[in-house]
């Protein structure tokens, strides 16, 4: 649901929509029916339309009858081509196959459902996901790590003892394809029915991108205690982890005194490079923090490189980040960008 929506009706008399329409749709349904259509949704999209709900309490006779006549317009315009199209195609097979060969066709096309289980985790706080998986294999910890958004993973994580986590971030990077009994395994954690698992089934869950996500959302000590253990476990998969948690954009965090100290420290030909496929806005900023003589010299550099390769592009970025990257480790430079980088 929008954003843009608000809580309350914008103003006296106007036509509600978006949440606001959807709400008041709501309240005209009996509390079942409404507590069916609730069950289908997101835990931040009932959150969204509760709010909702209330604010639409003083809707009028008029605005009710315009919600009802905009949804009586899309529904017409609507066919019931994808209603309850599985029992549908379910009893078209068998009629055409006999019932043993449409259920062998229907187990290889039929698409993977979602996994109720895994469904489960969006309702629950970090604290009860951490108590659930406390006692389990570091293994079932990262899968489960990998199937929550990432500030919440974040949180579930320093929640784990400390000298766990950089093993669960080594394996939630490591994960790869996650087989169906893995899944199964974790469904039966979870205490949901599980129907039998199909072999030779796999999901694609983890990766240095989501370990880096997920570092990337724990607090600024917790996270250089990670990187440290990552590091004697595995130097070369923490660098990875690094590169993806600290990309080209995110040098827009530093103030002008940070920034300036690291542009005076990169190579004027590497600089060049760098900015060759950057953000304008990282330009603006970057120029604004040289003088204007500078500035007009690596903008001149800048168009006078003609095309390059994108690699060659990446490579200086990569080389300019190493520098931020050490700078800030030595206390020269402020990379900002965690609530407790200041005391």
């Amino acid at each position: 649901m929008a954003e843009a929506d608000t809580m309350t009706m914008t103003a006296p008399g106007a036509v509600p929509e978006g949440s606001q329409a959807a709400a008041i749709l709501l309240m005209l349904l009996g509390e079942e029916e409404a507590a069916q259509l609730l069950g289908r949704l997101d835990p931040q999209e009932v959150q969204h339309l509760g709010g909702a709900m209330f604010g639409v309490a003083d809707v009028s006779e008029r605005q009710v009858n315009s919600v009802l006549d905009s949804f009586v317009v899309r529904a017409r315009e609507r066919t019931t081509i994808g209603f309850d199209s599985d029992q549908q195609i379910r009893g078209m097979m068998h009629k055409a196959l006999g019932n043993e060969r449409a259920e062998s066709m229907l187990a290889r096309i039929t698409p993977p459902t979602r996994s109720n289980g895994l469904e489960a985790l969006k309702w629950m706080d970090p604290r009860t996901i951490a108590a659930l998986v406390e006692n389990e294999h570091p293994q079932i910890v990262a899968l489960v790590l990998a199937h929550l958004d990432p500030p919440i993973a974040a949180d579930v994580l320093q929640l784990m003892p400390d000298e766990m986590q950089a093993d669960l971030i080594q394996r939630v990077a490591t994960l790869g394809p996650v087989t169906a009994e893995a899944i199964a395994d974790l469904e039966e954690l979870l205490l949901r029915p599980v129907a039998p698992a199909k072999s030779g089934g796999a999901t694609k869950r983890g990766g240095t991108s989501e370990a880096a996500q997920i570092v990337n959302n724990t607090r600024k000590t917790a996270e250089q205690r990670i990187i440290k253990a990552l590091q004697k476990l595995d130097k070369t998969l923490a660098r990875s982890i690094e590169d993806e948690m600290f990309v080209f954009d995110n040098l827009m965090a530093l103030d002008d005194k940070s920034m300036g100290t690291l542009l005076r420290s990169v190579d004027s030909d590497i600089l060049v490079v760098a900015l060759k496929g950057a953000d304008e806005r990282l330009k603006t900023k970057m120029f604004g923090c040289m003088s204007s003589r500078a500035a007009q010299s690596i903008q001149d550099a800048i168009a006078d490189k003609g095309p390059m390769r994108l690699a060659e592009v990446q490579e200086a970025q990569k080389d300019m980040l190493g520098t931020a990257r050490r700078m800030a480790a030595e206390g020269t430079i402020n990379l900002g960008g965690k609530d407790d980088d200041y005391v």
